[in-house]
């Protein structure tokens, strides 16, 4: 498991399970394809989501085998967007790791993606799952895919607007971290105020995480982040660091660069002239102004040692450097 639940042992024994879950569920009759899926489900990713819908369902009637299933349906849901989004991206690596599109083909991957959307509901028909937790989980897939869809409509586009932009992100990652909070309590007998709070709170989180992780393409280490500034620059994609850049002084002298054929020396440009015009210091007020709510909506849980958890990993997810 990823190193950053070292210092969560039961929880990281709980995800191990859950990622013996996913490659149990991810057997298919062709070793290729099955070889894939396993190679992806080994590529280190932190498993947040199914972490988050586990703390939650400790607010319940916690049964290990139905709420690990649920989580693995969540991470596979997660795995199935990351294909796309790096089909569309063009996307060699992830996490440091051949994408499943550069090693085996877009075709390939756009098969893969969706069968992974069809194993999860072939999951979750083949247990006790209500069928309010069907809909929701297909209500966030619908959340996921208009998230993308407005990133796409906006490319390249300049002026795009700071409500435009946080309907991009709660789209694209706030609404599978809001499911997962939500499911968990559902799942577990939560009453629906409880289960509503901790969706909150994973929204919250989802969009402080979000707002961290376009900030970090202009102040973190790209390598260790596993992407590049550059690449989502010279497709079009402009995050809030940007966004806020364009709104000062110096915003006409960036936004005539943009309109170049960007190289790797214009991109090193950019991302000095976001960093000095206070676009970055900006973002990051943001991400601390969800997190200050999210931290609230925890502080008002019910107590539980999974409050405490759940506390622990935002403080530390949102303030990471990579």
């Amino acid at each position: 498991m990823s190193a950053f639940w070292k210092d969560f042992p039961e929880l990281n024994n709980e995800l191990q399970l859950v990622r013996d879950e996913i490659l149990k569920h991810s057997q298919s009759s062709d070793a290729g394809f099955e070889q894939a899926l396993t190679e992806m489900a080994g590529s280190g990713g932190k498993m947040l989501r199914p972490a988050f819908l586990m703390l939650s369902a400790r607010f319940g009637t916690y049964e290990p085998q139905k709420i690990r299933t649920l989580a693995a349906v969540i991470e596979m849901l997660h795995m199935a967007t990351l294909v796309h989004d790096d089909i569309v991206d063009d996307s060699r690596l992830r996490r440091g790791i051949e994408t499943v599109q550069s090693k085996y083909g877009k075709d390939y991957a756009v098969y893969l993606g969706d069968w992974l959307f069809c194993q999860c509901f072939m999951m979750l028909s083949s247990h006790d799952y209500t069928r309010e937790n069907l809909q929701d989980i297909s209500k966030a897939i619908m959340k996921i895919c208009m998230g993308e869809i407005r990133q796409f409509n906006f490319r390249y586009n300049a002026h795009m607007s700071f409500k435009n932009y946080l309907k991009v992100i709660s789209g694209k990652t706030a609404a599978l971290f809001a499911m997962s909070f939500y499911a968990g309590a559902f799942e577990a007998g939560c009453d629906v105020k409880l289960c509503k709070a901790l969706g909150k709170i994973g929204h919250d989180i989802g969009m402080a995480f979000q707002v961290v992780d376009d900030l970090l393409d202009y102040n973190g280490d790209s390598e260790k982040l596993g992407k590049s500034a550059q690449r989502d620059l010279q497709r079009g994609f402009y995050t809030l660091p940007l966004l806020y850049a364009l709104e000062t002084p110096g915003g006409e002298a960036i936004e005539a660069k943009l309109a170049s054929d960007l190289s790797e020396e214009d991109v090193q440009s950019l991302l000095t002239m976001v960093r000095e015009s206070g676009g970055v210091a900006r973002a990051k007020k943001l991400a601390d102004r969800y997190t200050t709510r999210a931290m609230a909506r925890i502080k008002a849980l019910p107590e539980h040692e999974a409050k405490a958890t759940i506390r622990q990993l935002a403080e530390r997810l949102i303030g990471r450097d990579h």
